[in-house]
């Protein structure tokens, strides 16, 4: 199995052929979903910030604000364990249409709540957002292969994964000027428009189901005669698909695979220490102006994330190749490294181009680790995204809880040090064990190579 994937990160990543207007239509229709997703992307960012505010002026209670954080990872791990067999029965379109429409009816709900109601309304915007959110994000890219081609899909996943950079620098700039200047239902109401947004992008384009449900599930697939037409009904599936995620445990034994979902959840448990760290350090180099360390610090990770899919659309367009996984390895060693450095107390300058290759680093992991998981059959995609989304939330969850408590003791520097240098660890062990598999496999297609080379001679 992992042999498998590995070779599948070899396979060529051409421009779709030309043969009429299918791919380029595909391509089209793809771009205006990530219009709609990374507009619903910039809500969310904007209100990650106006909410925290909100729950922390409602209840007067810093412990409140925690809370909701907790409630909100909670629910996308939750989701995360039945995000694939939820896209077994239904249709990828289906789940993210209504997990838009859910995330905007919840944010009218806050906004009409009664004042003795708004606690109760923000405990089901917690839910709701944080399980809705992880459905759509699971449903997206398990489904990428289908909506523009396999050859397509690092092209696809570095244009998503610039849209929602843009989109949280651009939500994290604007929160503090739209709540001051129109307060928190404002936010609110915009958030919920960019929902609704995005849910008629989902509506209007015929996107397929993503090889699982009944739009989009090829005959040849899994089932055999009269079981066939269970398996496509959308809601009266097999009882083991809605078990699946059994199946992809059992391939995730498998060293190379396994050890990527880990190191995916190792690196979300780094993340939550920079993300804790940051305010505390900013504070410290500026008490007056807490803000501008980490708004310039997010500003150029984004225009580094950014300008790293750029590469490498380039170069899947000039090579014909994929980063493959590899490069998740190597992209996570050096993201982890800049993290660290940016703390180092280095001049503005220096910390602008650490700030710059973080972002890069950060960009080139998610496309090598999402196009990675794209090369599993199309039954246990859905799995395997929302298996890692649940461990991304478990290690980040755990992460917050025990970097808010070491900050107390501890530098943000030290903190940082020792949460993503265990990152680097556990990718170090990854590279070597990709390279080992790949040295194994090259093995025997070299014995195979002279086998057929003898007899021609």
């Amino acid at each position: 199995m992992t042999q498998d994937i590995e070779q599948a990160d070899d396979r060529p990543d051409r421009a779709p052929e030309s043969d009429g207007a299918g791919p380029a239509h595909g391509e089209r229709r793809y771009r205006f979903l990530i219009a709609g997703y990374a507009l619903s992307s910039y809500g969310t960012f904007l209100n990650m910030v106006a909410l925290n505010l909100f729950v922390y002026e409602t209840t007067g209670r810093a412990l409140a604000m925690g809370l909701f954080m907790a409630v909100r990872l909670a629910s996308g791990f939750v989701a995360g364990l039945f995000a694939g067999g939820l896209l077994a029965r239904f249709a990828a379109k289906r789940v993210m249409l209504w997990t838009n429409v859910a995330q905007a009816a919840v944010m009218l709900l806050l906004v009409l709540a009664p004042e003795g109601m708004r606690t109760a309304a923000l405990m089901a915007v917690s839910v709701v957002v944080g399980g809705c959110g992880t459905l759509f994000m699971v449903s997206l890219r398990s489904s990428i292969p289908e909506m523009v081609g396999e050859d397509r899909r690092s092209w696809a996943n570095s244009l998503s994964i610039s849209g929602r950079s843009l989109a949280m620098v651009a939500g994290f700039a604007s929160a503090g000027v739209v709540v001051s200047l129109v307060g928190y239902t404002a936010a609110f109401v915009v958030d919920m428009a960019t929902f609704v947004v995005c849910a008629a992008t989902v509506a209007l384009l015929p996107i397929p189901g993503g090889g699982r449900g009944k739009d989009a599930r090829p005959e040849s697939e899994g089932d055999s005669g009269g079981d066939r037409g269970k398996g496509r009904t959308g809601g009266r599936g097999k009882p083991g698909r809605w078990r699946r995620p059994g199946a992809f445990l059992a391939s995730a034994a498998a060293p190379g695979l396994g050890l990527m979902v880990l190191l995916r959840s190792v690196d979300a448990f780094g993340s939550s220490s920079h993300n804790a760290a940051l305010p505390v350090h900013s504070a410290a180099l500026d008490a007056d102006h807490p803000a501008v360390f980490v708004s310039a610090f997010w500003c150029l990770w984004a225009l580094g994330n950014v300008a790293a899919q750029q590469v490498i659309q380039r170069y899947v367009g000039r090579t014909g190749r994929t980063v493959g996984a590899p490069g998740f390895g190597y992209g996570t060693c050096l993201m982890s490294g800049a993290f660290i450095l940016a703390f180092a107390g280095f001049p503005w300058a220096a910390t602008a181009v650490i700030a710059l290759a973080a972002g890069a680093a950060d960009g080139l992991t998610e496309v090598s680790y999402t196009s990675h998981l794209q090369t599993l059959p199309a039954e246990l995609r859905a799995h395997a995204f929302g298996l890692s989304a649940t461990l991304e939330n478990l290690g980040f969850g755990v992460g917050m809880i025990l970097v808010a408590a070491a900050l107390d003791r501890y530098s943000p520097l030290a903190v940082v040090g020792w949460s993503h240098g265990a990152a680097v660890v556990v990718a170090v062990v990854f590279l070597i064990r990709v390279s080992g598999a790949r040295g194994r496999a090259a093995v025997p297609a070299a014995r195979s190579g002279a086998d057929h080379a003898g007899p021609e001679r």
